[in-house]
């Protein structure tokens, strides 16, 4: 390593105007691995943006990976206790992605293996390059993904090609990953930052409020019947209508101008 790489942090917080906040993952002589300090770093980068709050969360990797998922050098050297501890953190951090109330988005560059597969996972969008390589690859250390790759998978792709990419454990490209439903969008390397900011922006001029309570709906809306899914969904409507968000959604419609919301 470098001196100049020493002196990097290994997680990049920076904010990108409009509310939208993006954090890098920035171990790129190790691919981004995931190792013990990294993972704290992420983690507390995750709750910063959350209690910001950000309207748009972005989360990608610098130089030529995404992430290559944890760092298997440094756990080579872990006893069994601090091998769970290491997974514990990287699935609190990805649990924290999860549960963020905005958007958050996954910008895949080259590797995103393992653990970094399954921090994209649990991002609500994905975009990546056309050549980038993709998947949950465990199998092919005698391992199972553990940071929520068996349970969130199968819920973005179905149970059928997440159980194929998982018994197989090799990645697959933009395109592949794209015609599964693993990327919403594989797009040239050099159209990617466009694109994203583009999707980005979108959804920083949008409610808050309202992309808060659809996240909210969605994802106890699969843990329920339908009906009680509907229900919930009911049940919500009065605050939305409400809202002052609304009000402006409504008062720019007549008016033909951007609406300018502050998720209230």
């Amino acid at each position: 390593m470098t001196d100049t790489a020493a002196a990097q942090p290994a997680i990049l917080y920076e904010d990108l105007g409009d509310g939208i906040i993006q954090i890098r993952l920035n171990r790129p002589d190790r691919l981004n691995a995931l190792g013990v300090d990294m993972v704290k770093d992420f983690h507390a980068a995750v709750l910063k943006a959350v209690a910001l709050p950000a309207r748009v969360l972005l989360i990608r990797g610098s130089g030529r990976a995404f992430c290559a998922g944890a760092d298997l050098k440094e756990r080579r050297g872990m006893d069994d206790a601090a091998k769970v501890a290491h997974n514990r953190a990287i699935n609190a951090a990805v649990d924290a992605i999860d549960a963020a109330p905005m958007p958050t988005i996954a910008v895949l560059n080259g590797l995103a293996l393992g653990g970094g597969c399954e921090i994209a996972v649990a991002c609500d969008l994905r975009y990546g390059a056309e050549d980038i390589s993709i998947g949950l690859t465990e199998a092919r250390i005698g391992a199972i993904p553990g940071a929520g790759g068996t349970q969130r998978l199968p819920r973005v792709i179905g149970a059928a090609k997440a159980l194929e990419l998982m018994l197989i454990g090799e990645p697959v490209n933009g395109k592949r990953a794209e015609a599964i439903g693993l990327l919403h969008a594989a797009v040239p390397t050099d159209k990617l930052d466009e694109h994203v900011l583009g999707i980005a922006k979108v959804l920083a001029s949008r409610s808050p409020l309202g992309e808060r309570t659809m996240k909210r709906l969605v994802h106890r809306g699969l843990e329920v019947p339908l009906a009680a899914g509907l229900a919930m969904e009911r049940a919500a409507l009065p605050e939305i209508l409400g809202s002052a968000d609304y009000a402006e959604g409504l008062a720019s419609f007549a008016e033909r101008r951007p609406a300018k919301f502050t998720g209230k």
